[in-house]
C-alpha cells in the first residue's frame, strides 16, 4: 500500500507513529496526500482507541503516542502562539495544557481539549526561545504570565 497507492483500509495494519508518520503493514506511507487523508479521517472510537473513517469504511488503527503532532509553531509571547497540526489545521496554543514526557517531548491539548498532540522536534525548537527555567522547572513565558510545563 505505501508505494502503490490507496485501496481498502480494512485490509491493512495501519499505525500512526510517534514520529508523526503513517505506516501501513510496517512500511512508512510516503504519499503525502494519503498521509493527509488519514490525518483528516482520524476519529476517536466510543469504546476507546482510534479508527480511520472514510465514508462507510472504518478501520481500527494503532496510535503509538498521540493522535496528532504539532508540525509548526507560529506567533510570539506577546500575541500568543498557534500550532499547525499534521491534519493542516491551525489552532491557538493553550499554554496551560503544555506537558513534557520522559523523552523531553512537549505535548499539548488540541481539538477543544479532546486530544493530545506531540510536538515534533522542529516545532518544539520554534517554541524554545519563549521558555525559561522557573522554580526548578520550565515554563512558557507569555504576556499573560508564566505557564509551568508539567510532567505528562
Amino acid at each position: 500500500m505505501p508505494a502503490a497507492g490507496f485501496w481498502a483500509i480494512e485490509s491493512h495494519d495501519i499505525r500512526f507513529g510517534r514520529d508523526g508518520n503513517w505506516y501501513s503493514d510496517g512500511e512508512r506511507i510516503v504519499n503525502p496526500r494519503i498521509a493527509l487523508l488519514f490525518s483528516r479521517s482520524l476519529k476517536k472510537r466510543p469504546e476507546g482507541g482510534y479508527q480511520l473513517q472514510m465514508g462507510d469504511e472504518r478501520a481500527a488503527i494503532e496510535v503509538e503516542d498521540t493522535p496528532f503532532v504539532v508540525r509548526r509553531v507560529d506567533g510570539d509571547p506577546a500575541g500568543g502562539f498557534s500550532v499547525v497540526l499534521n491534519d493542516e489545521s491551525v489552532e491557538p496554543l493553550d499554554p496551560g495544557t503544555l506537558t513534557v514526557g520522559p523523552d523531553d517531548a512537549l505535548v499539548c491539548r488540541v481539538k477543544d481539549g479532546a486530544h493530545e498532540a506531540r510536538f515534533l522536534r522542529s516545532a518544539q525548537s520554534q517554541l524554545a526561545p519563549a521558555m525559561a527555567e522557573v522554580g526548578g522547572g520550565f515554563a512558557l513565558r507569555t504576556s499573560h504570565g508564566d505557564f509551568p510545563i508539567r510532567a505528562r
